[in-house]
This record gives structure tokens, sequence and C-alpha cells, in this order.
């Protein structure tokens, strides 16, 4: 009778083992065998997005730390070049010098992106010519207008200069701020402000206006009746590899897509 019910007890004990390994197998079957870090640096209008994805990604990737940063589309790319960067954000292509000094970098294009002249709330103006934007902006700060301008650097500002400015020159009196959200600060705070900001940017505490009597707006910079658009890129140093191959992936598939979506820029797939 004893040894029955100890042959018993040895039988549940055993079952008991084998089904705890089976629950513990069966639970580690979800994990992602991916592991590591990734680095991204670079442009303030990527940079919001791309903090989107880091978030998604690592809830996909337990063992995985995506670091996002600000600093610039010309610091991305440099810092992508010199190895402090795995990822170079940029709100502009690579520029031919760029292509010339470090001829290994990739652009893979993540996003589409309208650039929006913003105003106050308040500012009856609701449209105006490329041409008369780029002579506000020519003219610098005065009676009429507050100038914002970004910094050196600035992918925006390239796209700004390139499609608006045309050659002229902005005026040294205008103000300078160091990223997207603090042009957008400094207009939704100052009534006769002008400046310009990623479409993804904006919101109601500026006001986009027309440019010709084109909206900045998602369909008008697909149609590419909106006269300043770009795409946005992250920049590697050759093929990305491994970790950053398989975040980008990650960007560029139909929930990193979404995310764009829900962020206001412009998904590219």
């Amino acid at each position: 009778m004893h040894l029955k019910v100890k042959n018993r007890l040895f039988l549940l004990l055993l079952t008991s083992l084998i089904l705890a390994a089976l629950v513990l197998s069966l639970s580690g079957c979800g994990q992602s065998p991916l592991k590591g870090a990734v680095t991204v640096g670079g442009s303030t209008t990527v940079q919001p997005v791309a903090e989107k994805w880091a978030k998604a990604f690592e809830t996909k990737n337990a063992n995985v730390k995506i670091t996002v940063q600000g600093g610039g589309s010309s610091a991305g790319i440099k810092g992508c070049a010199e190895g402090i960067f795995d990822i170079g954000a940029a709100s502009r292509e690579l520029k031919p010098n760029e292509i010339e000094q470090w001829p290994d970098l990739k652009a893979t294009q993540i996003a589409g992106d309208g650039v929006a002249i913003v105003v106050h709330p308040s500012n009856s103006t609701a449209d105006l010519s490329l041409e008369k934007i780029r002579d506000i902006f020519a003219a610098g700060s005065n009676t009429e207008w507050t100038v914002i301008n970004r910094e050196e650097g600035s992918g925006t500002r390239d796209c700004f200069e390139e499609k608006v400015m045309a050659g002229a020159k902005i005026a040294p009196n205008a103000e300078f701020s160091p990223s997207t959200g603090a042009v957008k600060q400094k207009v939704a705070g100052t009534t006769n402000a002008i400046g310009y900001i990623s479409l993804g940017h904006v919101d109601s505490s500026v006001k986009a206006l027309s440019i010709d009597g084109i909206a900045c707006s998602e369909d008008n910079v697909l149609n590419k009746s909106y006269p300043i658009s770009r795409y946005l890129n992250f920049i590697t140093k050759g093929e990305p590899k491994e970790l950053t191959k398989n975040f980008i992936d990650f960007c560029l598939s139909t929930e990193g897509q979404n995310i764009v979506k829900e962020e206001g820029y412009i998904t590219i797939k």
C-alpha cells in the first residue's frame, strides 16, 4: 500500500515537472531573438516619429534599446559617417559634398513631408505667393513681421532655401531657432511672427498659410501642387546590418507607416 502511494506521488511530481517545463518552453516561443542597441541622431523633424518607432519596436523586442536624439540633419549625417550614430536622421537628401566626403553613406527614404509657412493663429493672413514669402524672409524682421529662421545645418532650412529663397539670402536680422519645435513655439507666442516648420508638426497653436492658393496638405504634397515638399531619410554607413536593418524594416512596414500617418507625416508605402 505504501509503495503504491509513493509511486502515485512520484508520478504526480513527474507530471508536474513536465508540465512546468512545457509552460516555460512555450512562454519563450514568443520572445524576439533580437538584442542590442541602436542610436539614431539628427533631424528634429524626424525625431518625434523616430521616438514613436523606437517605443513600438522596443515593445516588440524586449532586449533591444533604441536611443533617439536631435541635433539637426547635418549633425546626424556627420555623426553617422563618423560612427557616433548607427542611423543619421535627415529631413533632406545627402548633399554632393557629403557624398564625395563619405561615399559609403546610404540614404533610405522613410516618410514624406511638406514644409509649412506658419503664422500666429490671430494673423488674418491666409495666403501668400512664393515671391512674397521670399521677399519677407529677405527683408528680415521689421515692424510688420518677426521672421523666424532655422539654424545652419537644419534640413528644413536647406529645403526652404532651395525651394523658396532660390538663391536669395535670408536677412541676418531674422531670429534663429534651434529646432522645428522651437520655431513653432516662437510663432505661437508672437502675434506678428512668420516661420516654417514640418507639416507633421502643424497643430492649432499656429496657422499654416496657403502658397499661391495651394494649401499645405498631404494630398497637395502627394500630387506635387504644393511647392515645398521633401522626403525624410535614415542615413546609414553602407547597407544597414542586423539590428539596424531590422529597425529600419519595421519603420517601413505597415505598422511603422501607420505611425507615420498618426504623427501627421506622409506614408511612402
